[in-house]
This record gives structure tokens, C-alpha cells and sequence, in this order.
């Protein structure tokens, strides 16, 4: 497979542009070949008017053709092999084994959309028949979607990671934003949709691609009105930007981000006394875990200050301290995480206490250790955003009632992590409660990083970890991201589709009357 640095226009490569750029492999520090041309206005516009076209054929292809398009998209990036394995190491300094188990995670989920698919219990299907009236309800594809690749999950949650296969499952056409660290990585992947497309028959235009750098097209993008809803994966102000975008068109549409989160974790006194070392390693493997570029990454540890505090924060520092740097995904993120540490760093009552090995290399981060009071977390609202990397700040509390302080006062965040022994969790129950309404998922007793994909996953949370509290972007609920609901009534049985017919030809559970039957 040869990487071109070209935009896919559908199937068409495009090199328009005038501007191009290149990476630089995190590690050695050489940049990498070849250059990518930055996608022009055109060419976005070009592409937006494909996947409209192509919008009204692909919404209406069999679900049994849209699930075998996505295995064939799985077999494709299988079939790449390791060229694909060791272009995204060099691009992003990910460990292979690493990128093996993503590659293994991205292909799984595309066939947990194809299943999904023949299923059809997502489509929510329902009937009503009263003695003049016949209403009947189902699931209809919302139009073309814009995704925006992550830098820190380049197989699942880019090119082709979630957003994109649930968006394909749904029957809407997706245009790419390409992750600017990972662009040979995203044209692979590129390159494994469009071969899929050719094969199944899938209409032109059904996929497109852009390259570029600049925040100008991504913003273009989401203002192009053909474009009918967005995913995006990455920082705060990138989200944030790009969702004011969506909303100020003259037709707004969704906009579902998920932006920064330092998923608190709250360790309680007699689960800190029975579990201390286990605890602590646990939640420090977390911290560097893939050098902190997890969304998942716990930055907030909130302890109440007893005799076992001290010694619990010992082995945290020792842990710290043993820990080796690692190379972030360039140079990018090696600078925003240090602005990061370098903000917090000025603020009053925040003390560093420990700091990993830092070892040679120009993308090189270790992690670094804070400790501060609740006065002090509760005065400054930079505390509770986003550092992304190894970092974390333990905050002291005087007694358990500040945990429902803390609760209180916290912003939303993606997770919620809870170390307790089960009387005190029966103890704390209003604190159980207020903790909810701050996080969409809440850990027990375990790490916050990893999320598995599955039926039950939530991977969303309250602004500003994303923009909308009611959706995930993993798992199969993904897909009403990217789907409406619609009513029929009256209407002619051979006109409804197939999943609202009377003789029920998909042979699917439907609620039928208030029952649920096939």
C-alpha cells in the first residue's frame, strides 16, 4: 500500500492544495515521508456534495448490506497487516503490542455494528393501533457526517474508530477530518474503507477524507450545510470551538464532543487502611499509564487527611518516582502537556512532591505529582481541567463531608472512580447520589482507564466533558447518535419500511401495542 499524502474525494485522490505538511516521528526525531496537501475549501465543498448524493441511495441500502460493508472494512484493515502496525509506532511512538490490541478493537467493534445491524431491536421499532389510527415508529439516518479523528487512539477513535462505524451502521456518509499527527496512518485506513466500498458496491461518495493542520478546515467543515451532524475527540477548546460552530449555523445541528476530563477518584478511609499498597499502584499505573494520554486518566485523588494519609502518599511518591518518562504522541502534546504542569505549577497552595524519571528525547514527559488542600482546589477552577499526561494532584480533606463538597462543586467529567469498603458506601449514600450527577460512569473499587465496548458501556458525561450528557461514543448505543426517530401514521403498509410492516419481513422484536413480540 503507498501512501500518497492525498485527499480521498469519495474515490478520487486530491492534491489541489497548495500548502502541505509532514510529522515528525516522536522518538527519533526525523520527519517523516511523504507530504500531505492540506484540503482546500473545494475540495471540502466537493465532498459535502458527494455525501449528499450519496446520502440518498446508501440510507436506504439493506441493513444486511450495510453490516456486510462494515466486516468487509474489517477484513481490509486486517488484511493491510503490519505495514500498518509500523507506520502508526513511527507517526505516534505507541508500543506495537499497544497498537495490536487497538487494531484488534476497531475491527471488533465494526463487527459489533454489523451484528448490531441484523438485529434490529436498535431501530426501537413500534406500533400503535387504535380503532381510526395506526402509528408506527422507527429509526431513520440523519444525513452526512463529519468525524474528527483523536491523536491518542489513531485506530479507534480515528480515521475508522467508532464515530465513523456507527455513522456507516446508522446509513449516513461520513467525511473524515484526518488527525494531523497520524496522517499516513489515516490514509491507510482511508485507503481499507475505499477498497471495502468498491467490493460491497457501496455507493461513491459514501466515504471522503481531508488532510490538513490548520483549524480552518475542520471549521469549514462544520459549517458546510450539507454536513447533518459532527464527532469529534480531542481538547476542550478544540470541541468547544467547533460546537459554538455547529450551533450558529443557520440550522444547527448535533454536535457531539467529547472534550477534557480529570475523572476524579475519591479513596476512602478504611478502604485506604485495608487496600493502601494495592490502591496506590493501582492508581498511579493508571496515571502513567500510555503516558497519561488516556481521557480516562485520573488527575483529581481526593483522600480525607487521617494517620493513614501520610504514609498512603509515601508509597504514591515512591511509585512516582521509580516510574520512567515516556514519549508522547509529538510535539504538540509533549508542549501543551508541559503548559499544562506550567500553569498549575504558579498557583498558590499547590505544591509538587514528586517527579518520575525523565529520560532523553524530544517528545520525553514524566509525571509529576501535586498535592493541595480542598480551600485551595475549591478557589481555583484550573485545577479541575484537563492535563493531558501523567499528572495528577492529590487534594486532603478535613472530614467526610467534604467529599459531598467536593461533589458539589465539580464540573462534569467522563468517569468517577470510588474506593470504599461496602459499609462505607451504605454510610455515604447522599454522597453516592450528588456523585452522579457529575460523571457518566462510575468506577468501584478499579481504574478508570479502559473502556470496554459493549452494550453497557457510557463513555459521554456532563458538559464540559462532552456536549451532550444523554449519548456515548462507545459502545452500541453509539449509533442514535446518528439516527432520528420518525412517526407513520395511517400510512400504507407496502410504503412503511420493512422493519414496520405488518408481515414483520426482517423478523425482529417490535413493541406492539404496548408488548414487545415478533
Amino acid at each position: 500500500m503507498i501512501i500518497t499524502g492525498c485527499n480521498f474525494i469519495g474515490s478520487k485522490k486530491s492534491d489541489d492544495g497548495s500548502k502541505t505538511f509532514n510529522v515528525v516521528n516522536p522518538q527519533s526525531g526525523k520527519r517523516l515521508k511523504p507530504f500531505f496537501y492540506e484540503a482546500t475549501k473545494e475540495e471540502l465543498k466537493e465532498a459535502a456534495l458527494l455525501a449528499k448524493k450519496a446520502f440518498s441511495e446508501y440510507s436506504k441500502t439493506a441493513f444486511s448490506v450495510r453490516a456486510k460493508f462494515l466486516e468487509a472494512i474489517a477484513d481490509e484493515i486486517l488484511i493491510i497487516g503490519n505495514k500498518l502496525i509500523q507506520r502508526c509506532h513511527i507517526e505516534t511512538a505507541l508500543p506495537v503490542m499497544r497498537l495490536e490490541s487497538e487494531r484488534e478493537r476497531t475491527v471488533n467493534q465494526l463487527r459489533m455494528f454489523a451484528k448490531l445491524l441484523r438485529d434490529g431491536t436498535w431501530l426501537q421499532a413500534s406500533i400503535d393501533k387504535y380503532e381510526n389510527t395506526d402509528i408506527r415508529l422507527t429509526q431513520i439516518p440523519i444525513g452526512p457526517v463529519a468525524v474528527f479523528g483523536a491523536s491518542n487512539f489513531p485506530f479507534a477513535f480515528s480515521v475508522v474508530g467508532g464515530d465513523t462505524a456507527s455513522a456507516l451502521a446508522a446509513g449516513c456518509p461520513v467525511i473524515v477530518k484526518a488527525n494531523p499527527s497520524h496522517p499516513g496512518t489515516s490514509e491507510m485506513l482511508a485507503q481499507a474503507i475505499l477498497k471495502a466500498i468498491e467490493k460491497q458496491q457501496i455507493p461513491e461518495g459514501t466515504f471522503s477524507m481531508l488532510q490538513g493542520q490548520s483549524h480552518m478546515i475542520g471549521l469549514e467543515l462544520v459549517r458546510n450545510p450539507q454536513i447533518k451532524a459532527v464527532g469529534f475527540t480531542g481538547s476542550f477548546k478544540g470541541g468547544n470551538d467547533l460546537y459554538k460552530a455547529a450551533n450558529a449555523r443557520t440550522e444547527p445541528i448535533p454536535f457531539y464532543a467529547e472534550m477534557g476530563s480529570t475523572n476524579p477518584v475519591f479513596v476512602f478511609p478504611e478502604a485506604m487502611h485495608i487496600n493502601m499498597a494495592e490502591i496506590a499502584k493501582t492508581l498511579i499505573d493508571s496515571v502513567t499509564l500510555s503516558v497519561g494520554q488516556f481521557c480516562t486518566k485520573p488527575g483529581l485523588v481526593f483522600l480525607i487527611d487521617d494517620k493513614n494519609t501520610d504514609e498512603f502518599i509515601k508509597l504514591i511518591v515512591k511509585q512516582i518516582e521509580k516510574t520512567p518518562s515516556g514519549t508522547m504522541l509529538g510535539e504538540h502534546v509533549k508542549s501543551g502537556y508541559e503548559k499544562g504542569i506550567k500553569e498549575i505549577s504558579t498557583l498558590k497552595g499547590l505544591k509538587l512532591i514528586a517527579k518520575g524519571k525523565l529520560n532523553e528525547g524530544i517528545c520525553e514527559a514524566n509525571a509529576q505529582l501535586f498535592e493541595t488542600t480542598l480551600d485551595i482546589f475549591l478557589e481555583n477552577s484550573r485545577l479541575e481541567e484537563e492535563v493531558f499526561g501523567p499528572s495528577t494532584i492529590i487534594v486532603r480533606l478535613k472530614a467526610l463531608k467534604d467529599f459531598e463538597k467536593v461533589a458539589d462543586h465539580l464540573k462534569g467529567h467522563l468517569t468517577a472512580t470510588i474506593y470504599a469498603e461496602k459499609n462505607e458506601i451504605k454510610r455515604n449514600a447522599l454522597f453516592i447520589e450528588s456523585i452522579q450527577n457529575k460523571a457518566g460512569r462510575i468506577i468501584y473499587n478499579g481504574i478508570p482507564t479502559g473502556v470496554t465496548v459493549c452494550p453497557s458501556m457510557h463513555h459521554g458525561g456532563p458538559f464540559p466533558a462532552t456536549t451532550n450528557i444523554r449519548y456515548t461514543s462507545v459502545g452500541t448505543r453509539a449509533i442514535y447518535r446518528f439516527v432520528r426517530p420518525i412517526s407513520f401514521q395511517n400510512l400504507p403498509d407496502e410504503l412503511l419500511p420493512d422493519e414496520l410492516k405488518d408481515g414483520n419481513p426482517l423478523d425482529i422484536y417490535r413493541n406492539y401495542n404496548g408488548k414487545l413480540t415478533k
